[in-house]
């Protein structure tokens, strides 16, 4: 199936014909996807699918696997990420928060001045300023302003996440990458993670890696349904799950396999 440009906004990611390869095994085929200015997209669909293959395909995380080889076209803001965009600029622009909460062995503050210190950010000022409201962006502020020079490792794995979340947003990227942000969370903080995402939508593009498909309803506004390496179905969300075009994304979402 392939995604139709979105001709109502502005396309932050445009994919065209990828296709990737480890060594001789076909594990993306000919997928064609968009994600518009502060959208939601879900990718949903059995384990070993694409999903988590397919976002590491927009920021350049493959790039680390020798057999790993690529195809089509992906576009960030019109330019092509595989040609000559530096790396580390694409990895700023788009940020990834991934299943396991992974806070840096420091303390929460530096956690989250940590990209802004690698770009070069000294001013102490600037950088407590950028902490705070990332913190805050990140629905976390309230609960750490007193410890920001506690180590990270003290958190909570919700307020892990959340942590995670913050230092991704101090890059002031324009795309947020969540590969299954909730999946090792209880009930109560996957519930503060889908309500952050709400609010993280009105500034910044994301999408989300997810099992759930109550969350992929609820909290996004494209889905895309990924099924042995193929983009079988995408479109908006309501339509996917009320009136899926095709039958083997209707037998997914209803839990006839998977």
């Amino acid at each position: 199936m392939e995604g139709t440009p979105n001709t109502s906004g502005v396309n932050r990611i445009q994919v065209t014909d990828l296709d990737l390869y480890y060594g001789d095994f076909h594990a993306l085929k000919k997928i064609n996807f968009f994600l518009a200015d502060q959208d939601v997209a879900a990718l949903i669909g059995p384990s070993g699918c694409g999903k988590s293959t397919f976002i590491r395909v927009l920021n350049r995380m493959n790039d680390l696997i020798p057999t790993c080889h690529i195809t089509g076209q992906v576009l960030l803001d019109g330019e092509d990420i595989n040609g000559s965009m530096d790396v580390t600029d694409l990895r700023r622009r788009i940020g990834m928060v991934f299943q396991k909460p992974n806070p840096f062995n420091m303390s929460i503050f530096d956690n989250v001045a940590y990209g802004p210190r690698m770009q070069g950010l000294r001013d102490k000022r600037k950088l407590a300023e950028l902490v705070e409201t990332s913190l805050k962006k990140a629905a976390l502020w309230d609960e750490v302003k007193d410890r920001l020079k506690k180590q990270a490792q003290a958190l909570s794995g919700g307020q892990q996440q959340r942590l995670c979340i913050a230092r991704s947003i101090a890059m002031e990227p324009e795309i947020i990458l969540m590969d299954e942000p909730t999946s090792a969370l209880d009930p109560i903080a996957t519930g503060r993670i889908e309500e952050l995402i709400s609010e993280l939508k009105k500034e910044f593009s994301i999408i989300i890696v997810t099992h759930a498909m109550h969350q992929a309803a609820r909290v996004s506004d494209k889905t895309a349904f990924f099924l042995l390496g193929e983009l079988i179905e995408f479109g908006n969300t309501k339509e996917v799950f009320t009136n899926p075009k095709d039958k083997r994304t209707e037998d997914y979402i209803s839990g006839r396999f998977g």
